[in-house]
């Protein structure tokens, strides 16, 4: 990210920052060119057992060989039915070596193709594109490395080669802000938001017509939040929402992603404001901030490796429809008591 544009980011991100002195990304997120591995493991086996039990492997990246552990994850791409083959979690056996591509990494999400075809290759760059788009708005945010991927069955034998990207581990994102994970029960109060945080979140998951999170509560028993995690440390003691997982989103239009019951859309291409309505005031302001940088978003597709020329044409002019809502005002003509 250019100095200026960074600088522009923890100005939107100043109610939240932290007095604790903030840290550079890890070696592996320190750059955005593509990186080549190659993964030996068990995946004609994986892809037909979703189980979540990890499996040993071996993983090359940078000219360095790494034991580790391969292991089915997520929830709806986990399924066999909805992809040929399921997102991964991917765990070094032993620390990296200081110095190591792979430094202070252990446990990695791996984004996969979910299918074979050109198509969920573009669909896969499009959810990474998605997570530039948000470091571009706040450095409270998940980077992302992408990847030229090299599967090797346990057999020796090639099994595919497809993009995908890992996503930088929460305890690093936090690490970088000076703050610290929150670890709250399955609901928090909207009192203990922040409100310009909230509203960020709001207007992002708006411009991507995301509609697959929540961030104040998650299913019971598990620690909050659907599809975003809580940063702890922010200004007044309040949690900061960073989103995450954004395939269901109308940037990305997967064919296994449908509108929520209840939702007054007919596809997820159609942008509906989900912001809480005692945030609006923050969230006018962060959209009449964004709007001058229109340029920077929309230019943000040609940049990514492998995002073919028709696929960059259509992912802009969806943006687009975000600032034209931003400069009519349709964005905030609903809100979330």
């Amino acid at each position: 990210m250019k100095a200026r544009h960074f600088a522009f980011a923890l100005a939107l991100a100043g109610s939240t920052a932290s007095a604790v002195a903030a840290a550079p990304p890890t070696p592996l997120f320190a750059s955005d060119v593509p990186l080549r591995i190659t993964l030996k493991g068990p995946f004609s086996a994986m892809a037909s057992n979703r189980a979540e039990v990890a499996r040993p492997g071996m993983m090359i990246a940078d000219g360095i060989t790494y034991p580790i552990t391969l292991s089915p994850r997520g929830i709806t791409r986990k399924t066999s039915d909805i992809c040929d083959f399921p997102p991964l979690r991917v765990q070094l056996a032993s620390k990296a070596a200081d110095g190591s591509l792979m430094q202070g990494q252990r446990r990695l999400k791996l984004v996969t193709h979910c299918k074979r075809s050109a198509d969920f290759q573009q669909k896969v760059l499009l959810e990474y594109a998605a997570y530039r788009l948000y470091n571009l708005m706040s450095p409270l945010s998940f980077r992302a490395r992408l990847l030229n991927v090299d599967y090797v069955d346990d057999s020796g034998r090639p099994y595919i080669s497809r993009v995908g990207f890992f996503i930088e581990d929460f305890d690093d994102v936090a690490r970088r802000n000076g703050m610290a994970d929150a670890h709250q029960g399955s609901m928090v109060p909207l009192q203990q938001i922040d409100p310009a945080g909230a509203a960020r979140f709001a207007v992002f998951e708006y411009m991507i017509s995301n509609y697959d999170w929540s961030m104040r509560a998650a299913p019971r028993g598990e620690e909050c939040c659907h599809n975003g995690r809580l940063l702890a440390g922010g200004s007044g003691g309040l949690f900061t929402p960073v989103p995450y997982d954004f395939d269901y989103s109308g940037l990305v239009d997967a064919p296994y992603s449908t509108p929520p019951e209840g939702f007054p859309i007919d596809n997820v291409r159609q942008r509906n404001y989900r912001g809480y309505c005692s945030h609006m005031a923050q969230a006018r302001a962060f959209a009449a901030q964004l709007s001058p940088r229109r340029a920077e978003f929309l230019g943000l597709f040609a940049t990514i490796p492998g995002l073919d020329p028709r696929t960059q044409t259509r992912a802009a002019s969806y943006i687009q429809g975000f600032f034209s809502d931003v400069d009519s005002g349709k964005i905030f003509k609903s809100c979330v008591n």
